[in-house]
């Protein structure tokens, strides 16, 4: 298990394999984003996309399900987090890329109103199968002591 301690400025880490599958673009779009160029190839090719492409927001989801399946082999104290500082779209998701993400801790602190608790920054840039960055974020992660108080 990785508590606040354990983490250390600069450390970097790669996970993830997600297959981007056209079914799963159309379903996400058109309960969540139902915007014409992430419905359709004829709407997508009247716009900078091309062709259709996932939503921004799929995109997070996308990376979110990689997130957790690394826990999964790499537990952590975690906490939840705050949110997000940063969040950008790099270039388009289409159907039939293959996504990946790499971390790297950016800083961290305890926290001085509940010292049960650290939280810590990190920058996430997630890659296609080209190592072309498709989307980066800094998110702030809240994460257990080893030892309360």
């Amino acid at each position: 298990m990785q508590y606040f301690e354990d983490i250390a400025v600069g450390t970097k880490a790669s996970f993830g394999n997600y297959q981007v599958t056209r079914e799963e673009v159309i379903e996400f779009a058109g309960k969540y984003d139902p915007q014409p160029f992430h419905l359709s190839d004829e709407a997508a090719a009247q716009t900078h996309f091309g062709r259709l492409s996932a939503s921004g927001w799929h995109t997070c989801a996308m990376v979110m399900s990689m997130i957790v399946e690394n826990f999964k082999n790499h537990q952590q104290a975690g906490l939840g987090s705050p949110g997000v500082d940063e969040l950008r779209w790099r270039k388009p998701v289409y159907p039939g890329d293959t996504l990946r993400c790499e971390t790297e801790i950016l800083e961290k602190r305890q926290s001085q109103s509940r010292p049960e608790m650290g939280i810590f920054k990190s920058r996430m840039t997630v890659f296609n199968q080209h190592d072309e960055p498709v989307m980066t974020m800094i998110s702030n992660g809240l994460i257990r002591t080893r030892q309360e108080g």
